[in-house]
C-alpha cells in the first residue's frame, strides 16, 4: 500500500523526479488509487489521459462483478470534467441485473468531483460460430509496421508510455495505427484482455489528428465502444477518420482490431476550438 499522505502533493507518482512505478496506477485501498506519470494527459500535466483512465474502470466492473459467462457488448463514458492526476476512487454498481443482459456502471471521482461516468452492457455468450458473418479483412501485423512518431505531435507521460506503429496514413484526419501499453495498467495486478484493450482505443482521437494540436483544441466529450466479439492480445489496432463540422463540432469514427480481425467500432464527439492567442 502508499503512504498516501507522502504523495497527496504529487499530482502523479513521479512526478517530482523520483522513480515511477512500473505501471499507469497503483491501488491505494478497495477502490482507490493514485496515478503514475504514466498515466499524464497530453493537454495539461496535472490531468490524466482518458485512455488509461477508461481501461481503469473496465478493470474494476470485471474485478467487482465477475461473470464469466457473460461478455461486454457497449460501453459508454461520458467525461464530465477535468480527469485530475493524483488521487481518485472508482465506484461500481449493477444496474440493471439479468440472467441474459446486464447493465453496469461505474464513477471516476477526483477532488471531491466525478469526472467520468461509464456505463457497460453484458450479454450472456453463447455459439452463434454457424451463422456468424460477414467476414471482414484484419490489419498487417504490428511486428512489420514502422514506429508511429507520436511524441512529435503530443506531449504527456501517456503518449510516452505507449508503444505505436503505423499502418497507414491517408492524410489529415484518416489513419490506421496499432497501438499497446509499455506498463501494466495496475501495479502488481492481472488485468484482463478486454480492460488491457480499451485502455488505448481512447487515443483514437490523437492517432489521426487534423490540425496541429499547438493550434487547436479538439478534446473529446465521450467514448463509445461497441464490441461484437471479444478482444485478445497485448495490441490494439485503431482504424480512425476525424471529421470537423464547421461550427465547432468534431467526431472520431473507429474501425476497432485485435490481431486475429475486427472487433467492434468506437466513437468520440468532440469539441473544436483554436487556442486563444497569446495575450488575448
Amino acid at each position: 500500500m502508499v503512504d498516501s499522505t507522502a504523495t497527496a502533493a504529487v499530482e502523479h507518482l513521479g512526478a517530482d523526479g523520483s522513480a515511477v512505478p512500473d505501471a499507469y496506477y497503483v491501488r491505494l485501498d478497495g477502490g482507490r488509487f493514485h496515478s503514475t506519470l504514466h498515466s499524464q494527459g497530453a493537454w495539461n500535466d496535472h490531468e490524466q489521459h482518458m485512455a488509461p483512465a477508461s481501461g481503469l474502470m473496465v478493470h474494476e466492473l470485471l474485478r467487482n462483478h465477475p461473470r464469466a459467462e457473460m461478455v461486454m457488448s457497449r460501453i459508454n463514458f461520458e467525461i464530465l470534467g477535468i480527469i485530475h492526476g493524483g488521487e481518485f476512487e472508482i465506484q461500481t454498481r449493477v444496474l440493471r441485473p439479468g440472467r441474459t443482459i446486464e447493465l453496469l456502471e461505474a464513477t471516476f471521482t477526483a477532488q471531491g468531483r466525478t469526472a467520468i461516468r461509464a456505463q457497460a452492457w453484458r450479454l450472456l455468450s453463447g455459439d452463434t460460430a454457424d451463422v456468424s458473418g460477414p467476414e471482414h479483412p484484419g490489419l498487417p501485423r504490428p511486428d512489420g509496421c514502422p514506429p508511429a512518431p507520436m511524441q512529435s505531435v503530443w506531449d504527456g507521460g501517456f503518449i510516452r508510455a505507449t508503444e505505436f506503429r503505423t499502418i497507414a496514413d491517408r492524410g489529415p484526419g484518416n489513419r490506421t495505427v496499432w497501438a499497446r501499453p509499455l506498463h501494466p495498467l495496475v501495479l502488481g495486478e492481472d488485468v484482463h484482455p478486454l480492460a488491457r484493450f480499451v485502455s488505448i482505443v481512447d487515443t483514437a482521437n490523437g492517432v489521426a489528428v487534423r490540425q496541429d494540436p499547438r493550434e487547436y483544441m479538439f478534446p473529446n466529450l465521450d467514448l463509445t465502444i461497441h464490441l461484437f466479439r471479444q478482444p485478445h492480445g497485448e495490441w490494439t489496432g485503431l482504424d480512425t477518420r476525424v471529421t470537423f463540422g464547421a461550427g465547432g463540432v468534431g467526431m472520431t469514427d473507429t474501425e476497432l482490431f485485435d490481431e486475429q480481425g475486427p472487433v467492434g467500432r468506437a466513437a468520440q464527439i468532440l469539441t473544436v476550438r483554436k487556442f486563444p492567442a497569446a495575450g488575448g
